[in-house]
């Protein structure tokens, strides 16, 4: 399945809650769901009857939502993700988690993980020194993301980081603004992560 090219509040009505896909936006007035706290299309009102597979089937669309993956990758990340050892649900938030461009939005180096995701394909930030222009690469714990040296120049991107300078980096990420670099200092627990993801559902539907 291609990517998701629609209008990114419609995803977030259709879950009935902020994903936070446009980033500074979802935060203001304007924000779709303040307005049309609703589903989507002309059944968005109607009253909601889900069976247990149709619980399950939203858990999974929503966390793909929320991170920016295809099926396809998701479903990747999951078979991955079972086969490692602990928590399949875990483990499957640690990769989630642990892409690039996730990396890169709770880092503060960019507004939305859409933005992140267009920035790392651009070729805007390394790891341990190297470009790297994937934004599905998983990034390991001791792996250091930075901006490059020639980005940094970019009026966008000294922007982005005025106007996310005050939001809150999570604890295994240890980030330093001068320099627009960040150490990822371990894996994310289950409890580090604010996520609005339910895994076990998901784990429920990939194991019919």
């Amino acid at each position: 399945m291609a990517r998701y090219t629609g209008a990114v509040c419609r995803q977030c009505r259709r879950e009935g809650e902020k994903l936070f896909l446009k980033g500074d936006r979802c935060y203001t007035k304007k924000c779709s769901l303040e307005h049309r706290a609703y589903g989507p299309g002309q059944h968005g009102q109607g009253r909601k009857k889900n069976s247990e597979y149709g619980l399950q089937l939203r858990a999974k669309q929503k966390a793909r939502s929320f991170y920016g993956v295809n099926e396809k990758q998701f479903h990747h990340y999951f078979e991955i993700a079972e086969r490692k050892q602990g928590v399949t649900g875990d483990n499957l938030l640690k990769l989630l988690e642990s892409r690039l461009d996730n990396v890169v939005y709770r880092c503060g180096f960019a507004s939305s993980r859409a933005e992140a995701r267009q920035l790392v394909g651009h070729g805007h930030f390394e790891v341990d020194g190297k470009r790297v222009d994937i934004a599905s690469y998983l990034v390991k714990p001791g792996e250091v993301v930075s901006i490059c040296a020639k980005s940094m120049q970019s009026d966008k991107i000294k922007a982005i980081l005025e106007a996310t300078a005050s939001r809150p980096v999570p604890d295994w990420c240890n980030v330093d603004h001068d320099k627009a670099t960040a150490k990822i200092v371990a894996l994310p627990e289950r409890e580090q992560i604010d996520a609005p993801v339910q895994e076990q559902l998901i784990v429920e539907f990939y194991s019919k």
